[in-house]
Formats: C-alpha cells, sequence, structure tokens
C-alpha cells in the first residue's frame, strides 16, 4: 500500500519538473526525494519522468498524477468535512484568482455576513485552476478568461469592454476611442504572460501581425494603474477598474476593437462536494451586481 507522503512529494515534483526546486519547497534533501521517486517508479513497474535533459514528466506520469491529484483531493476533502462538521458548519472556504481586486466588494460583504469563517486567497494563474479544482486544492476560481476542461462548472459574472489607460499628458489623452493599429509602437506596462490582461494584449496585436511594446512586466493589475499614472507607459485596464476606488489619475479610452474585452466566470469542480463556506462564498459572488457594487438582495 502506497504512503501519503511519498505520494504528496511526486505531486511537487511533477508539478515543478526539477528535483532541486521540488527538494527545497518540500525541505528534504535532493538524495531523499530522488529515492522517493525511485521507489515509487519501482512499485508501479514504470518510470514517470523522461530524463533526457530536462526532467519532463511522461505520459504514465500524467496519468498517474491525475490519479493521485483526485485521491489525495477526496482525502482531503474528507477532512475538512469532518472539521466542517465538528465545528458547526463553519469551515473554511478556498478561493484562487487571477486577482483580487475585482472581488473586494463580495469578499468584504462575506466577511461581515460570516465571520467565523476562514478565508483563504491563492493567487492562480488560469492555466492552474482546473488541475487545482480537481485536485480540491481550491475550492472555487474566478478566471478572466477561458478554462476548458472536463468535469467543472461555471457561470458567468460579468462581461465587460476592456480599454486603454494612459497618463494625463499623454497624446491620446484626449481622445475617446482609438483602434489597435494606433496602439502599435506605444510603450506598454503590462502584466506577465499567462495573465489574462497579457494573454488579451497579445491577441489582438498579433490579429495585425504586430507585438506589443513592452517596457514594463508587473504581477498585479494595481500596479500596472500606478505605473501607467506615473507617465511609464500605457497599458489596457479594464471598465472595472475605472469604479474602483484605489484608481490613480489617468485617463480611459475606449479600443475599438470586438475583442478587446474580458468574460469573468466562476468555476468549481462538478463532483467535489463543497462546504458550507464554499456554498454560501459561492452564493456571495454570483448574486454580486457588479455594475452597482453591491449585492442584488441589499435595497437602497
Amino acid at each position: 500500500m502506497m504512503e501519503l507522503g511519498p505520494l504528496r512529494q511526486f505531486l511537487v515534483v511533477a508539478r515543478l519538473e526539477h528535483l532541486s526546486r521540488a527538494a527545497e519547497e518540500l525541505r528534504i534533501a535532493q538524495p531523499s526525494l530522488s529515492r522517493t521517486i525511485a521507489r515509487l517508479e519501482s512499485e508501479l513497474g514504470a518510470p514517470l519522468f523522461d530524463r533526457s535533459g530536462r526532467l519532463r514528466l511522461n505520459d504514465a506520469g500524467r496519468l498517474f498524477r491525475d490519479h493521485v491529484e483526485r485521491s489525495l483531493g477526496e482525502l482531503d476533502a474528507g477532512r475538512r468535512a469532518v472539521a466542517e462538521a465538528a465545528g458547526g458548519g463553519r469551515g473554511t472556504v478556498r478561493l484562487a484568482s487571477e486577482t483580487f481586486l475585482t472581488l473586494t466588494g463580495p469578499l468584504a460583504a462575506y466577511k461581515r455576513a460570516h465571520p467565523s469563517v476562514e478565508v483563504e486567497l491563492h493567487w492562480s494563474p488560469a492555466e492552474d485552476m482546473a488541475r487545482r479544482l480537481r485536485a480540491q486544492d481550491v475550492d472555487l476560481c474566478v478566471a478572466s478568461q477561458s478554462i476548458h476542461a472536463e468535469g467543472l462548472e461555471s457561470v458567468r459574472l460579468f462581461d465587460e469592454a476592456v480599454g486603454v489607460g494612459v497618463p494625463l499628458d499623454h497624446p491620446l489623452a484626449g481622445r475617446t476611442s482609438v483602434r489597435v493599429d494606433e496602439l502599435v509602437g506605444q510603450h506598454f506596462v503590462a502584466a506577465r504572460e499567462g495573465h489574462w490582461q497579457r494573454r488579451l494584449l497579445d491577441r489582438i496585436f498579433a490579429a495585425l501581425d504586430h507585438t506589443p511594446k513592452i517596457v514594463c512586466e508587473v504581477d498585479e493589475l494595481g500596479a500596472i494603474a500606478e505605473l501607467i499614472g506615473a507617465g511609464l507607459g500605457i497599458g489596457l485596464v479594464p471598465a472595472f477598474a475605472r469604479r474602483n476606488a484605489t484608481r490613480v489619475p489617468g485617463v480611459w479610452i475606449a479600443v475599438d476593437s470586438p475583442d478587446c474585452r474580458r468574460t469573468v466566470n466562476l468555476h468549481w469542480s462538478a463532483g467535489s462536494h463543497l462546504s458550507t463556506a464554499a456554498r454560501l462564498m459561492r452564493a456571495t459572488i454570483t448574486g454580486w451586481d457588479w455594475a452597482a457594487g453591491r449585492s442584488r438582495d441589499e435595497r437602497g
């Protein structure tokens, strides 16, 4: 019978595809981790990684990883269910998102309504969300780009235009709209690769056979707005940010392209048991009036 520790260690190696970094994250010696992986492969009767050059998860490894993620996810879900029952139904909710600026309103409302629930927030790129949901590493995910994976359920939260933010003294600052071809050659402050904002920027430029000129890459949309306001460049900014209390001085200009939009969705695993805390969080997020910035149940 396989022990849980080696299986959890295997998942870290499978995710990083790098023994030394996995050993560092797990805080164990690399030779010990190598022996653990070798014993797993011996027990299974097949190699899990290709070792020609860089360590790579092979087909057998991917198959085993998927089963291990589901198995350990179910075990962890069982533990949380018992903890929830023992704690009178309070529990914990784990929410992953590419950015939490959009979610500050519903998160604050949730904490006011359910102060005893522990809320865990996890930053996650969209490409990792399906795996994390299937493994029950998180309960809910909010993504500003499509997640194509089986076994997920989702609901659209809102769809909005994405414009371009420019400093007040920028030559485009007096415009109400701009074409994508007029942005070619401009200096962009952009998110790192994989973020929805960066993928959108690359996509609308690729449609014109161009590449955006990026002068600064950052991890969070709030930092993008700050750098635009400081005059370092221009950048894509969702319409939602115009209503954010923390927005910086600058001008938001509509982009004359039907593709310059984002659709924000809430996702969860169809086969997993959502805790009471997670179901309440799902209800809070789906019941939020994004235009008004309040719950649809609120009056006044």
